[in-house]
Order: structure tokens, then C-alpha cells, then sequence
């Protein structure tokens, strides 16, 4: 049916473009070309997921230039590197208890494709509790590690997105990239810069999905980022940062095409986390190949939008943008969150 996984990455940024093999169905990810992967969720206006579109039905635009789209037809049986990212202190000690059935929601977001997790939690410093296993008895030791932390002060979320990363970049396998991060919306205390870490989910397509702590309707991810935009890669950026800024795990999410659950029970915890399940497994996966000369080839943080113009009721969510060229990020003027 064209649907598949949201999750998934390639690896994106300063390097010679790589042609796609004459033949072959899985190019997009298995290659370490400049294809950009565009997860997207489609829904009528009425909420009911839009099944079997092809991919000339998909108009995408990278800095308004039109795109070659390709559809992947079926990723399921690709693997998946999965970090679970969560915040042990401030208020998430007055979460953890919501957490008890983490595990089995980690097993339905995973499905039945080949998948490895790792277990970080955070707050003013990210600890590594899990390293990467596919091993479910592996996955239920770290999880027991999980505890509430005495960093009363600081929950670095944007240093814990930044030190997921990183871990997934250093798998050495064609595995799809995703991180689950379960935090306040708000950062206390990173050290990564902001714009560095736009930057870096936009170079590598690593997938956000974020669970927030904070009460509030459940909804599904509205971008902060969306009318906001600048002039350019840098105007794209300094939105983006501002929007970090205010809502840090809603942005990450909006920004990679993850969802963005907001909780304030267990009732709501466990809905969200079901939603967002039933959800990963309703996407088509676009990719594209930018081209390396003429327009849209700026260096910087490039804005993406999907139209379907047969269907232009439809409720579409996919990544909005990636890091294009040298990742040489300035320095975006403003208060830290």
C-alpha cells in the first residue's frame, strides 16, 4: 500500500553526491548519498488516513524547487536503531510511575522489523544505561535502571538529543534512525547550542518523536516553526532556533517529521504512546536526491513542503527541513532557553 515506518535516516551533508543504482527498490537506504528521507503522514480532513497514493500524487518542493520524488514501497523489513531518550529529573520524578508499560509501547512502536535500543536518561548530564541490544531482556534490565535523578536544576534536553545522535550516527549499519525522547517541552541547562542541534538533525534525517510531560491536550505536531519563516537558510534557522526555544521537544519532533504527544495522566501517557504507535505504521516514505548545482543548492537549513493536488483537503505531516553543505553553523543572537 505504499505505507510504511515514519522512522528512518540516511546520512546527509558535506559530501560528493552519489548516483542511485540503475536497479533496485532499496536505494534510499542503503546508499550514503545526499537523499533526503521525508516520512509523511496523509489524512483527510475528517482524520482518516488516506491509503494507496503513488508518488507522482506528491508535489515536493525544497526552497519552493520542485523535486524527483521516489516512494518507498515497503520498509518494514528494514531494521531500526531506536534510542529512548528520558529526562529523570525536575518533574519527571513525579513521571516515572506513568512509565511502567514502556517497554511493551517500545515493542509495538518497533514492530516486527529487526531493531536494536539503547536506554539514555538525563538531566543536567545524559547517562548511557542500555547500549544497543535487540535482545527484550536487555531492553527490560535498562529499563529497570530507569530512576528518578537528584538533578533538581537541570533537564539538558537539547544535550540528550545531541548525545543520541551521536550514538546512532556511530552504528555502522543501513538501519533506519530514530529517538524517542520523553521530557518537559522546555530545556534547563544544555550546553549544545541550538542552532547546532537544528542543524544536525537536519544533516543526518534522524526522526524525533516526542512524549512531553507537561498537562495539555494531546495533539499532534503543529510546527512552531511553520509561518515563521526567514529570509534564506540562515532566516529558516534563526526560526527554527526561536521555536527550540519556547517548545524544544514540539520543535524537534515538527522539524523531523516525528509527532509530538503532550501527557498530564496515565490515561493520557498510555493513549499517546498507542497513538503514536498506530500512527508510525501509517506513513509513506518519500526521498529525493537534491541536485548539486542550480537552484535550491544553498548551504544551510533548507524548508521542505508536501502538497498532494488531488487531494487538497488533506492533512499532510512530514519533516520540514535538513542541513544542507558544511555543517558551519552561526551563532543565532538571543537568550539561551
Amino acid at each position: 500500500m505504499g505505507l510504511c515506518l515514519m522512522l528512518g535516516v540516511v546520512h546527509l551533508g558535506a559530501q560528493t553526491p552519489v548516483a542511485p543504482p540503475a536497479a533496485g527498490p532499496d536505494y534510499t537506504l542503503r546508499t550514503q548519498s545526499n537523499v533526503v528521507l521525508m516520512p509523511t503522514q496523509v489524512e483527510t480532513k475528517h482524520g482518516d488516513v488516506l491509503y494507496t497514493l503513488k508518488a507522482d500524487q506528491f508535489v515536493v518542493e525544497d526552497n519552493g524547487v520542485r523535486q524527483t520524488v521516489r516512494l518507498d514501497e515497503d520498509t518494514d523489513s528494514l531494521g531500526l536503531s531506536l534510542v529512548v531518550a528520558v529526562q529523570c529529573s525536575r518533574s519527571a520524578v513525579m513521571e516515572f510511575a506513568k512509565m511502567r508499560g514502556l517497554g511493551t509501547m517500545i515493542d509495538q512502536l518497533t514492530g516486527d522489523a529487526p531493531r536494536e535500543v539503547a536506554i539514555v536518561a538525563y538531566g543536567n548530564d545524559s547517562e548511557l544505561l542500555g547500549k544497543f541490544s535487540g535482545d527484550p531482556d536487555d531492553l527490560r534490565r535498562s529499563l529497570n535502571e530507569l530512576q528518578p535523578c537528584d538533578d533538581e536544576a537541570g533537564a539538558a534536553t537539547m544535550d540528550a538529543v545531541a548525545f543520541s545522535a551521536k550514538l546512532l550516527e556511530a552504528r555502522k549499519n543501513h538501519y533506519r534512525h530514530a529517538i524517542l525522547l520523553i521530557s518537559e517541552t522546555r530545556d534547563h541547562g544544555s550546553k549544545a547550542r541550538a542552532e547546532e542541534v537544528v542543524a544536525s538533525l537536519g544533516r543526518t534525517n534522524t526522526v524525533v518523536d516526542s512524549v512531553a510531560f507537561s498537562p495539555g491536550r494531546n495533539e499532534m505536531s503543529e510546527s512552531l516553526f511553520h509561518g515563521q519563516m526567514g529570509p534564506g537558510p540562515i532566516g529558516l534557522l534563526v526560526a527554527a532556533v526561536h521555536a527550540m526555544r519556547k517548545n524544544v521537544s514540539r520543535e524537534m519532533a515538527a522539524l523531523s517529521g516525528g509527532e509530538y504527544i503532550n501527557f498530564g495522566s496515565q490515561k493520557e501517557f498510555d493513549r499517546g504512546l498507542q497513538q503514536l504507535s498506530n500512527h508510525i505504521h501509517n506513513y509513506y516514505l518519500l526521498s529525493f536526491q537534491p541536485p548539486s548545482t542550480g537552484p535550491g543548492t544553498e548551504t544551510g537549513l533548507h524548508r521542505l513542503t508536501v502538497k498532494i493536488p488531488d487531494y487538497p483537503d488533506a492533512k499532510i505531516r512530514s519533516r520540514e527541513s535538513y542541513w544542507a553543505g558544511v555543517l558551519d553553523v552561526p551563532v543565532i543572537p538571543g537568550e539561551a532557553p
